[in-house]
């Protein structure tokens, strides 16, 4: 990347690098050394201190992550996210609803066939409790894994009754046993299927991953009026609280341009943070990682931390305000 694009880059973001580690890594800034800068955010990233935590929501906020529209960075926002609240003090989990179960494999969690899993869950068979699965990455960080079962779920679905209600019947506080969790992030399939209505009855936030690229709004359109209309028969509570800039390319005018154009339609919704094009977050799941675990001291691990600080202080400051 050259030295035009990380400006480009640090200006969207607000320089993260200088908000999240200001202090230099043994004597040496991070001007000097790129390599020496990266080993310490690696370092507080590994191992953060009290001052890094996050504060704990009021109440359990359920995020569900849609966009039907695939390849935005959808599944890696999710588990990326969650990492990113977890290793700053806060117990996550993960539901994992897309059949392709890409976010359990990010997680390093088991989700081939015959594992308990967002299936039985959704069908009644196993209770939420039972499914649940803990990331070997974190102890605060768990995950419902999905496995390719779940493709045949809407078809089984459609006879059942209340079958828009099923995943929220069963991430009831009993169901999920004796844990709390902080957050709740569904991860849904790139389509408006029952799966994703499920997860949009369940949720009381819905946060959107757009990416800085041509066609950015296209098709989300329909995903608003999919959420209005839950809105307006299943569930009031429902708002789009989060958009995530994906896929920042700073070398380009039209990342540029996409993002005023995102952030004119969505307002406030929309993150500070973006997060940037990088190789790291698109290798580490083929470790069974997230970016936080494969290479902790990255640029994208940085936007991802910075993203999840943004959303949990912004859960924070709403409910101080409501008090």
């Amino acid at each position: 990347m050259s030295g035009g694009s990380e400006s480009a880059v640090s200006r969207e973001t607000e320089a993260i690098d200088d908000e999240f580690f200001p202090v230099p890594f043994d004597g040496i800034s991070a001007a000097d050394t790129p390599i020496g800068a990266a080993a310490h955010r690696a370092s507080q990233v590994l191992h953060p201190s009290a001052a890094d935590s996050l504060p704990k929501p009021t109440e359990r906020r359920i995020f569900t992550v849609a966009n039907q529209k695939g390849g935005v960075g959808k599944t890696t926002s999710t588990v990326n996210l969650a990492a990113a609240l977890a290793v700053q003090g806060l117990t996550v989990l993960v539901v994992d609803l897309d059949p392709q179960g890409n976010a359990s494999t990010a997680l390093g969690v088991p989700h081939y066939s015959g594992v308990a899993s967002s299936y039985e869950v959704l069908l009644g068979e196993v209770k939420a409790s039972e499914a649940v699965q803990q990331s070997p990455h974190s102890e605060r960080l768990f995950c419902i894994p999905a496995t390719i079962d779940l493709a045949g779920a809407e078809i089984e679905l459609v006879s059942m009754v209340a079958r828009e209600n099923r995943l929220k019947n069963a991430l009831t506080a009993a169901a999920l046993g004796d844990r709390e969790y902080d957050y709740i992030i569904i991860d849904c399939p790139p389509s408006l299927g029952l799966l994703t209505v499920n997860a949009l009855v369940a949720a009381k936030e819905v946060l959107i991953p757009i990416q800085c690229e041509y066609y950015a709004l296209e098709g989300v359109g329909q995903l608003l009026r999919n959420i209005e209309l839950v809105q307006s028969h299943l569930n009031p509570e429902l708002h789009v609280s989060t958009v995530l800039l994906t896929m920042y390319d700073g070398r380009t005018k039209l990342a540029d341009q996409v993002a005023a154009e995102v952030r004119a339609h969505f307002g406030d919704a929309v993150l500070r943070s973006v997060i940037p094009r990088s190789v790291k977050v698109s290798e580490a799941p083929g470790y069974g990682m997230t970016v936080l675990d494969y290479d902790p001291g990255s640029r994208g691990a940085m936007s991802y931390l910075d993203a999840g600080r943004e959303l949990a202080a912004r859960g924070h400051d709403k409910n101080q305000g409501n008090e």
